[in-house]
């Protein structure tokens, strides 16, 4: 079997045995395929796609090709809910204790954050010695405790997924659905869980720009997830302006709390709470979201939800007090406001540009290798179909290096789109997949 032979049969569109994919991951992984052999089959499947059979394969080959966490010693039902990215995008700080404290538990692996979407372990990890767990048996004795299990990506798990994007970032093939969806579902196969549910943003602040590309993304993890055992729900979510009020670190900590205690933005309770009603459904709890909602509201009002991501940031060696004092959290030196220049209605937040005013700040990273500064962001003040008049605030930008904050405003003035007519509210779930 030649490398050469399966690029040229994927090059005509023709399906892949369970031994060519072998062979080719294999040979990848062992470095004997060298990096133009597989570039160029990337490349073939960018514009010939997979079948079913080929990308459920080619999922579980990557899976396979580093560890995999089971939890023998769990008893709970597992949830891993999984972002594909967006601006704002605090759901995990959130849904991780809910979860609990509906009689679940949360256990996923956690991303950094890259270019102008944030990560969860960048927030967390805003809280003063607060560390992700970094070995099952850790990971087991938080969520044993709390029911939130959140673990940093290792090395050692899908280390071919590793390799495969770095190739994918420097051949313009990072952009393939079949390539995303291998990724993204390699890694949540790799982790013990009941349900997987994937939550795709869509949108201007998205990756996937269009609810066509969502959709399809969405349904071959589905069919992935599916296919082999794991219950996979996808649901799309509006990523047209930020999700919330807060853009940064620990700045989405502090409004993940504030959540918590029942502050909630519109935008980010309907996402939480849809995908808590699909965990209860899909457990055999609930029939309909107003059963879910009453369950939600509840943990909410007694404070259960709040004293578990409490307890949840103790045992990762951070202050647990930080939900009561958020002096306790990272503070810039400097606050700069913003104000509208229009009269008329916010039609549009540009998600994107938002993303990339509190990046250029050091929210966010450039590269892989950028450090981040847990401290700045931004807040808003007013959201899509809120009326303004010339000179209203509509948003603070925290700093404490002012080299790009005339660049950062200017990205803020130009991201707030301000029209005649009030535009209707904006729908959050887009729709559901499973």
């Amino acid at each position: 079997m030649r490398a050469v032979d399966i690029i040229e049969k994927k090059k005509k569109n023709q399906e892949l045995s369970k031994e060519e994919i072998d062979f080719l991951l294999e040979g990848y992984l062992k470095e004997e395929i060298p990096d133009y052999q597989m570039s160029s089959f990337l490349m073939a499947v960018y514009f010939n796609n997979m079948t079913k059979e080929e990308l459920t394969y080619f999922t579980l080959k990557m899976r396979d090709s580093g560890d995999t966490i089971f939890f023998n010693n769990l008893d709970y039902y597992l949830v891993d809910k999984h972002s594909t990215g967006g601006v704002g995008d605090k759901v995990t700080v959130v849904l991780g204790p809910i979860l609990s404290a509906v009689g679940m538990a949360t256990t996923k692996l956690s991303g950094k954050g890259l270019g102008h979407t944030g990560g969860t372990i960048d927030k967390f990890e805003s809280i003063e010695n607060f560390k992700f767990s970094v070995t099952k048996e850790e990971l087991v004795e938080i969520a044993n405790k709390t029911g939130v299990g959140l673990m940093g990506y290792s090395d050692n798990i899908v280390p071919l997924d590793k390799k495969i994007y770095a190739l994918r970032d420097v051949t313009a093939t990072v952009d393939s659905i079949p390539l995303i969806a291998s990724s993204i579902m390699s890694k949540k196969l790799a982790i013990q869980s009941k349900l997987i549910i994937l939550d795709v943003k869509v949108g201007d602040g998205a990756f996937m720009k269009t609810i066509e590309d969502a959709r399809e993304l969405s349904r071959r993890m589905v069919e992935i997830g599916n296919s082999v055992g794991r219950k996979t729900i996808a649901v799309l979510t509006n990523m047209e302006e930020p999700l919330g009020y807060s853009i940064g670190n620990a700045n989405e900590i502090i409004e993940g709390i504030e959540a918590l205690k029942g502050n909630w933005s519109n935008d980010l309770k309907e996402v939480v709470y849809e995908i808590v009603y699909l965990a209860l459904k899909h457990k055999g709890e609930v029939e309909t979201f107003e059963q879910a909602s009453k369950i939600i509201d509840n943990v909410i009002a007694n404070g259960k939800a709040l004293e578990l991501l409490k307890e949840f940031i103790e045992l990762s060696g951070g202050n647990g007090e930080v939900v009561n004092d958020y002096s306790l959290l990272p503070t810039p030196k400097s606050v700069l406001e913003v104000y509208s220049n229009e009269e008329g209605y916010i039609t549009k937040i540009k998600a994107e540009e938002i993303g990339k005013a509190a990046m250029v700040i050091g929210a966010g990273r450039a590269t892989k290798e950028d450090e981040v500064d847990h401290a700045v962001g931004l807040l808003l003040k007013k959201k899509v179909g809120d009326k303004v008049q010339v000179g209203d605030l509509i948003a603070e930008i925290y700093y404490n290096d002012s080299k790009n904050i005339e660049s950062s405003k200017n990205m803020v003035l130009d991201a707030f789109v301000v029209g005649k007519n009030k535009v209707e509210n904006i729908k959050n779930i887009l729709e559901i997949i499973e």
